[in-house]
């Protein structure tokens, strides 16, 4: 056992790393016991005026309810940030549907964009989609990353990992480094260059890239060149002030809580779980591609996010963070408030030097 850059005690490097020892405070699935058991629930960061006023605004046509497991079947529905066909063409994009082998050899599908004048070798992709280990599925979220295949004449990967509850953990991490060792394997006939294979994630997808990274690392490849993790879910232990802060809003608290409980059951929360599941808890992350992570100051994984950020730093990995004022969960979304703009434009920026022209 050994400590890490901020004295947690922890495992050695691999894939028993992350049965993390000394849990501060026992997490929410041990209720009563430690930090969050405070009477007074500090108050979290208002929102920005511009975005709240949106918010507002908007009414019901944006869920800010509690989302349970009952409401998984709503969620899986078409959202608004689908992408389909017809925006695809509208970019000049081609899109083909393939099936590979995920976790246990089981079919799963991708989908393999890029522009339809796409012939030479440029960089590569992999996208993890977003919707709380429960919903979402390739298409969803995929227009954060159609300006970087147009600019960049990138290939992106996106892949239907299987959800949880009906496939918990280790199903939806190792479907998703299924389709990371596909596309290396396929890069030539795909377009990519192998040395210019990034992975991009959205909330519960964020958490699903960096753990797919930490097991491309303990698994000897494919190595990645970056890792941009986007409002990134990444701890189970449901123990951060940002976590106690947001008992309302877009995927508060427990929505949280009902996200990991689907993903890991009994073990949530617990010591029996893996750091390729919950990355928060990895010790070492040595060794990892640089990264880009950006967040709300007003979301649940705020604090979640800058540990992490501080942990690469810590071990000597590049990382560029943005916490956005007064943004909430998924306040992007909004692409016309000042705020949204400001964090799209960080984002563009760090893919352009990465990926480069």
């Amino acid at each position: 056992m050994h400590k890490d850059a901020f004295g947690r005690v922890g495992g050695k490097r691999g894939e028993q790393d992350g049965k993390v020892a000394g849990k501060m405070g026992g997490g929410w699935c041990k209720v009563g016991e430690g930090l969050l058991t405070m009477s007074i629930l500090p108050p979290r960061p208002p929102y920005d005026p511009e975005l709240a006023a949106i918010l507002a605004a908007a009414g019901d046509r944006i869920p800010t309810a509690t989302m349970t497991l009952d409401m998984v079947p709503m969620m899986r529905q078409t959202t608004p940030i689908d992408v389909d066909n017809a925006m695809l063409a509208a970019a000049g994009l081609s899109r083909r549907d393939l099936a590979i082998e995920g976790h246990e050899g089981a079919e799963i599908g991708v989908s393999v964009i890029a522009r339809a004048d796409h012939s030479d070798i440029g960089p590569g992709i992999l996208h993890t989609h977003g919707g709380g280990m429960v919903a979402g599925n390739r298409m969803t979220g995929m227009h954060i990353l159609l300006p970087w295949i147009v600019a960049h004449d990138a290939v992106v990967v996106t892949v239907d990992y299987r959800l949880a509850p009906e496939f918990p953990d280790p199903y939806p991490i190792e479907d998703c480094h299924a389709a990371l060792v596909w596309t290396a394997e396929h890069a030539a006939e795909l377009g990519i260059d192998p040395d210019r294979l990034t992975i991009a994630g959205v909330s519960a997808g964020g958490g699903l890239a960096a753990g797919t990274a930490l097991l491309a690392r303990d698994r000897g490849g494919p190595r990645l060149a970056g890792q941009i993790l986007l409002c990134p879910m990444l701890d189970d232990r449901d123990r951060t002030v940002s976590t106690l802060q947001c008992e309302t809003g877009l995927w508060n608290r427990a929505s949280n809580r009902m996200g990991w409980t689907a993903l890991l059951g009994d073990r949530c929360g617990t010591d029996d779980v893996s750091i390729y599941a919950a990355p928060a808890r990895a010790t070492d992350l040595s060794g990892l591609p640089p990264a880009f992570i950006d967040c709300g100051s007003a979301e649940v994984f705020r604090d979640e996010d800058v540990a992490y950020a501080s942990a690469l730093w810590a071990a000597g990995v590049q990382a560029e963070l943005h916490v956005w004022p007064g943004g909430f969960h998924g306040f992007d979304m909004f692409a016309d408030a000042a705020l949204s703009k400001a964090a799209i434009a960080a984002r563009n920026a760090w893919v352009a030097r990465h990926l480069g022209s």
